[in-house]
């Protein structure tokens, strides 16, 4: 696995789920296995069982983010230029097809989020972006067919 890039915004908020699943959910699912146990009988204790898995699920979850904040490198971003696409630009275009202009930011696969308008830089449309400059015309083929972007304004984060 190689360095996964991201903003401090995106790192943070991978620290603090990182730090509940830890300190808040993961004590109260031991809990409920410890009542569970008290119970008795463990071969027909459905709360126990279903304690057990969800401790599964959490610790499999808890290794994923850690293995992603031990490869995480914050991006600096005073350093990021606007006058090609890179990540964490925030790319204004406008498709061609119906003049619609439309504005996202690439971001880590981690970080996206289309509500807040943050594609991964893994997507068709980011991958088309990469590197291009204001005024190029970029083609991205996505499930409706083919789409022509025009990259109308980039801007460092």
């Amino acid at each position: 696995m190689g360095f996964e890039y991201m903003s401090q915004e995106g790192y943070d908020k991978l620290v603090a789920e990182l730090h509940q699943m830890e300190c808040v959910e993961l004590p109260q699912v031991r809990e409920a296995i410890a009542e569970a146990r008290d119970k008795g009988d463990l071969s027909e204790n459905f709360e126990y069982h279903a304690a057990k898995r969800e401790q599964s699920r959490l610790l499999g979850r808890i290794r994923f983010k850690q293995k992603v904040l031990a490869n995480a490198r914050v991006i600096d971003t005073s350093r990021l230029s606007a006058d090609h696409v890179q990540l964490l630009s925030k790319v204004e275009m406008t498709n061609l097809a119906n003049n619609l202009k439309m504005t996202y930011t690439l971001a880590n696969p981690h970080e996206a989020n289309l509500r807040e308008g943050k594609i991964s830089i893994k997507s068709p449309i980011a991958q088309a972006l990469l590197n291009k400059k204001v005024g190029d015309i970029v083609e991205v083929r996505v499930p409706a067919g083919l789409m022509k972007l025009r990259i109308d304004h980039i801007q460092s984060s």
